[in-house]
């Protein structure tokens, strides 16, 4: 190619950057059979005219790959330029921009000839201190100074700020680049920030681009809404339907995920990933839960992907669990038959949600174990006036059993599996997210945390045996205490005698 053919590619690429995708990836609109969405077309050619760009999408739509060519056109039509990739933490920017740049530099054999990418710099070869893009990141224990000074030393003639995950991005960063927009516009000289991210957070520097500062803002809202013409078809439009009449379009967790709208009462955290991590760090005496009683939780799995589990916990201790795959209901009854016999335990709780929960249940009731105790998830809690459904309790006695000092196995994934839960208010009742809904976002089914979960669905008291001897009662006086036990009103909220957590 020419010098002038290159020059005269690169100012249309400048003008329409829809263009440089199609002749860079090979990507065409969907209207001619390609894959290029409506709203990333609407964007890529409002790029040019639109400084300042948020993206409020729902979870899912590609917003990480629009933030990828965005930033490849920046860095290709324009000279010297120098770019910041931003995200909410080192390890997401590496996962998921980052090598989402990488994917589409070697797709194009004229990005892979003029261009080198290391771990943390993508630059020109003919000039790597002048024209770059630049990985970006603060540590967790930074303050908002310390957070805003991660774009420090940006300014060119032409500088751009990229921000994934900018749900949860904290505004003090969102404000330097306002700054960064407002001297460049001052000094004549082209600036670009562009955000993208979920509804997931108020206080972020999306909620500020795309709410409080709208009007300064070329706002996107990136839908899986049905009744949205222009929605992504990267969300199965049936998912998005059986969501929205499942659980209503006010619930937070459909507005953010299939909506794209900033909830009235946003989602919040049950646990942190530090307190999982030192339950599972923490390690208990036999002495510290001996006189507990034993407690069996079963998730039921479907076949599958999900797995059955069988969780042990007594006291403030619970053990490795059994994991198994594709068990009909008499298998499955038998391997918890098995386990509660060997391991003398006091109660069987598990989950009899739909046919193969409530097959294991029934075939452990045939088998004669009275102890068994079915769950039913969307059941009525405890305290109704406080819990949703049983499901809502049970986590949240988990939760508060972990912070209070529960000793957790060392299984890795349950750390994303707790720490990602969360919880909101309907009708002024605690909330959780529905495990449908946590499969989707873990890409997993939570069925160990369930498993965990279950053991918190019933207070039990535990049998004459587990007393220790000394004690000196004898077995009429043993019988009337347990007995008082099973009849004692059950409040898990309270420290007192009744709460066995």
């Amino acid at each position: 190619m020419s010098a002038q053919l290159a020059s005269d590619r690169i100012r249309l690429w400048r003008e329409h950057p829809a263009q440089m995708v199609r002749d860079l990836f090979g990507i065409t609109p969907v209207r001619e059979g390609g894959t290029l969405e409506m709203w990333q077309e609407s964007v890529l050619e409002a790029f040019p005219h639109s400084p300042a760009i948020a993206l409020l999408a729902c979870k899912g739509p590609g917003k990480t790959t629009l933030l990828a060519w965005l930033g490849w056109n920046f860095l290709l039509c324009y000279l010297h330029p120098k770019i910041a990739a931003l995200s909410i933490s080192g390890k997401n920017l590496r996962d998921n921009l980052w090598a989402e740049l990488a994917k589409w530099r070697n797709k194009s054999e004229l990005l892979k000839r003029q261009f080198d990418w290391t771990a943390e710099r993508i630059f020109c070869r003919d000039h790597p201190e002048t024209w770059w893009i630049s990985a970006r990141s603060w540590p967790q224990t930074a303050d908002p100074q310390a957070q805003a000074d991660t774009l420090a030393g940006l300014w060119a003639d032409n500088v751009m700020v990229l921000m994934d995950e900018a749900g949860a991005i904290p505004p003090a960063v969102l404000a330097t680049a306002s700054v960064i927009l407002a001297n460049s516009a001052q000094a004549g000289k082209n600036a670009h920030v562009v955000l993208a991210g979920n509804s997931n957070q108020r206080d972020s520097a999306l909620y500020r681009a795309a709410i409080t500062e709208r009007d300064k803002w070329f706002v996107k809202e990136i839908t899986a809404d049905p009744d949205d013409p222009e929605r992504t078809l990267r969300i199965p439009i049936d998912f998005a339907r059986d969501q929205i009449a499942r659980y209503g379009r006010d619930n937070p967790w459909v507005m953010i995920n299939i909506l794209a709208q900033f909830p009235k009462q946003g989602l919040n955290a049950l646990i942190s990933e530090e307190d999982v991590i030192a339950a599972q760090a923490r390690h208990l005496t036999e002495a510290q839960y001996a006189n507990f009683p034993k407690i069996l939780g079963v998730d039921v799995g479907r076949f599958g992907d999900d797995e059955s589990v069988i969780f042990k916990r007594q006291g403030r201790a619970s053990f490795a669990p059994l994991r198994m795959r594709n068990l009909n209901s008499i298998q499955g009854a038998s391997h918890v038959a098995r386990i509660f016999t060997e391991w003398n335990a006091d109660s069987i709780q598990i989950d009899a949600t739909g046919g193969y929960g409530s097959g294991w249940y029934d075939h452990l009731q045939d088998l004669g174990y009275s102890q068994s105790l079915g769950v039913q998830f969307a059941g009525q809690a405890h305290q109704p006036e406080r819990y949703y459904n049983k499901r809502a309790e049970m986590m949240w006695d988990l939760c508060e059993w972990i912070k209070g000092g529960g000793a957790l196995p060392p299984v890795p994934e349950m750390v994303a599996g707790l720490a990602t839960q969360t919880y909101s208010f309907k009708g002024g009742r605690i909330l959780v997210e529905d495990k449908d809904q946590i499969k989707v976002r873990l890409g997993r089914s939570p069925d160990l945390e369930d498993a965990l979960m279950c053991t918190f669905a019933f207070p039990v008291a535990a049998k004459p045996a587990h007393y220790p001897a000394h004690m000196g009662m004898g077995s009429a006086i043993l019988d009337a205490v347990t007995g008082s036990l099973h009849q004692h009103d059950y409040d898990p909220h309270t420290r007192e005698f009744g709460d066995q957590r």
